[in-house]
């Protein structure tokens, strides 16, 4: 099983037996502000959610990573990290994360975000890699900026939050800029 290693998380492939620990972080209020999947209804809608991504995990070739974030000493699950990775053509991949609301403000998602711009760019050899933010998630704006990730446009009403529709923000980094390791 694919594992990656910071300081202080490993990141590695879901599967099922996170179904439960996922069903929790997708149910906070919290978690859910910025994000357009919305809360589930029971645990069943999170299973669904997630079986496509357990799935993707387990291909030859993988074109979207799905993450567990755990602490690595205590191997506690503390959020979700994605990578999915468009054509070949363009060497070019997305990420998107969620971590559990005790850990917030603790550099956590700007650590798992450092080391998944190395894994795309120096395993998977990737030139481009962006992300998108609601404009009002200073959080997540915080994370992706600490790591290098620039501010190129924003998208207008392009996320459906249960507050109604958000501008988003696109960032993105190139394997030639420069990466901070905040």
């Amino acid at each position: 099983m694919m594992e990656l290693y910071s300081s202080r998380l490993k990141l590695r492939l879901i599967d099922s037996a996170d179904l439960n620990a996922i069903h929790i972080l997708h149910s906070l209020a919290e978690t859910d502000e910025f994000n357009a999947l919305g809360i589930p209804e029971d645990i069943g809608e999170t299973s669904r959610t997630i079986d496509p991504w357990i799935v993707a995990n387990k291909e030859a070739e993988i074109q979207s990573y799905t993450f567990a974030i755990e602490e690595s000493n205590t191997n506690q699950f503390i959020g979700l990290f994605g990578l999915k990775l468009g054509a070949k053509k363009y060497r070019r991949g997305e990420v998107w994360y969620k971590l559990h609301l005790d850990h917030w403000g603790k550099g956590f998602g700007t650590e798992a975000l450092n080391r998944v711009l190395d894994f795309g760019f120096d395993d998977l050899n990737l030139h481009r890699i962006q992300a998108g933010c609601a404009v009002d998630n200073m959080g997540s704006i915080k994370v992706l900026e600490k790591a290098g990730m620039l501010r190129e446009g924003r998208g207008r009403q392009l996320l459906p939050l249960k507050s109604g529709w958000s501008d988003n923000f696109e960032y993105a980094i190139l394997e030639t800029d420069e990466r901070k390791k905040a």
